[in-house]
């Protein structure tokens, strides 16, 4: 049979198939191949024999959560307390799509702030750029983004996601001040990853990622991951401008000319400078 990991504790791995629910193991030739299923994978198994079989092909995974076949990861992310983070979100952001995932940003806490023009350039630009953006209070939109989709729900700790989450579905019943996506580890309860049926989709229940840096990504991955830029490149002087350094580079002067938001091109540089730290 053919089914989808949901939950993996151990050495054991719950998989659903045609609404039901088998707990099996995977086949010893995978620990030979050092090969581990992931939550996330579709997997052929014996039904009878509660043996993983084979898995099948992976479109992405991640290590940090442990995870794979995502479709997307909304990125929650407050304008106050904690107060908004350009740094933070194109952080998440670059990560996410070098790991093939689609990112959403999510904005928190709108009702909290007295001048919504700083947060509204955030928002219109990344609108712009091809990003889609939700406020937290447009459930409706949110059930739709998440239905028929595997989704994991990220950001700092305090942002607002458990409470998100309660809001589509009260069920849930996820303890504020307990459970966090956080980015560091916080109060997190959650020590296993957990894909809960949510609208005909999954939303991933995950300890949230342990740490957020660009592991296995080089300088030029950051930059090509920055998805505005690749709309100006061909006009830099040099076919692999890294569009710091070098001159007659289309990337700065959009820079100067405010097309493109100083803070995003201000960030690259401070993430390049991160990997090259690294070295």
């Amino acid at each position: 049979m053919e089914g989808l990991i949901v939950k993996n504790i151990s050495d054991l791995f719950y998989i659903v198939s045609d609404n039901s629910t088998y707990i099996c193991k995977a086949k010893g030739v995978f620990r030979k191949k050092n090969i581990i299923p992931m939550v996330g994978d579709k997997v052929i198994f014996d039904e009878k024999k509660l043996i993983i079989t084979n898995i099948l092909n992976r479109k992405n995974k991640l290590i940090r959560p442990p995870i794979c076949n995502i479709d997307q990861a909304i990125v929650v992310m407050s304008v106050v307390n904690p107060l908004f983070s350009s740094n933070l979100i194109d952080k998440f952001i670059n990560i996410i799509e070098f790991n093939n995932i689609k990112p959403i940003i999510c904005l928190t806490k709108l009702d909290l702030i007295t001048n919504e023009s700083d947060i509204n350039k955030y928002i219109d630009y990344y609108k712009n750029i091809g990003y889609e953006v939700i406020i937290n209070t447009e459930i409706n939109k949110i059930k739709s983004i998440i239905s028929n989709k595997i989704t994991v729900i990220t950001g700092q700790s305090g942002v607002g996601k458990s409470s998100l989450l309660n809001k589509l579905d009260s069920s849930l019943q996820l303890k504020t001040n307990d459970i966090s996506y956080a980015l560091n580890r916080g109060k997190h309860t959650t020590r296993h990853v957990t894909l809960i049926p949510l609208f005909n989709g999954y939303v991933a229940d995950t300890p949230g990622f342990s740490s957020l840096s660009f592991n296995e990504m080089k300088k030029e991955d950051i930059r090509d991951n920055m998805i505005e830029f690749n709309l100006y490149k061909d006009k830099c002087k040099y076919r692999d401008c890294m569009h710091i350094k070098e001159e007659d580079c289309e990337i700065k002067r959009l820079v100067d000319k405010g097309i493109i938001l100083k803070s995003r091109y201000e960030n690259y540089i401070k993430f390049v400078n991160e990997i090259k730290s690294t070295y």
